[in-house]
């Protein structure tokens, strides 16, 4: 069970969550909670993120790092590939069946991991057909930013053995991780819950703890 921890400073729902962070300070704080993973965004305009929030978190710890951002284009693949990113993130929702697998496949030939995000059946079954076996549910709706706390635990049940399953967005705390972890997912992608935590070391602690409970 793994716990993938978000350098984020706004979101467009939620808007400033921790403006003025040190990519590098969080990242290290991830890291000692035990976070197995870092997801940061890199898209200025809707999360404030950047280019440099990556490779800053990214010399700070010894992680592998997600590029968190909207990808739609076979540059932006390469770009994450650039800026030392491990794994690029493939919004279902964004792209059409001949994007998903070109970028898809662009990321397998450079060394990098994709992680699809999905939101319901019909997306999984795209994500399936490019061969994804990293698979995200974004429990947020991206139009109405509603969260339904129902949703992953339905689509966990879906997903073939040997996909990894990741967990993404409301995950508020270890009872929501417990459910999660019975209902099949091998990884929490945590944002919000934890730039705001005040101790992130500790909140990643707690969610880890959710797992083992």
């Amino acid at each position: 069970m793994a716990v993938i921890s978000e350098v984020k400073r706004r979101s467009p729902s939620k808007g400033d969550l921790f403006p003025d962070l040190d990519a590098a300070v969080l990242a290290g704080q991830y890291a000692a909670g035990g976070a197995a993973c870092l997801s940061v965004l890199t898209d200025a305009d809707w999360f404030g993120g950047s280019m440099a929030d990556l490779q800053t978190a990214r010399d700070a710890v010894d992680l592998p790092v997600l590029r968190k951002d909207f990808t739609v284009h076979r540059h932006d693949v390469l770009d994450a590939r650039i800026m030392g990113a491990d794994c690029v993130l493939l919004i279902a929702a964004a792209l059409d069946d001949a994007e998903l697998a070109e970028f898809h496949g662009l990321a397998g030939e450079i060394g990098l991991d994709a992680l699809v995000e999905i939101h319901d059946e019909v997306e999984l079954e795209r994500a399936l057909a490019v061969d994804a076996t990293l698979i995200g549910v974004n429990q947020r709706d991206l139009v109405t930013f509603e969260v339904d706390t129902e949703r992953a635990v339905r689509m966990a049940e879906q997903m073939p053995a040997g996909v990894v399953r990741v967990a993404e967005s409301g995950v508020r705390g270890p009872q929501d991780v417990q459910v999660l972890g019975a209902a099949g997912y091998d990884a929490v992608l945590v944002g919000e819950t934890l730039v705001k935590h005040g101790d992130p070391a500790g909140g990643v602690r707690e969610l880890r703890a959710g797992f083992s409970a």
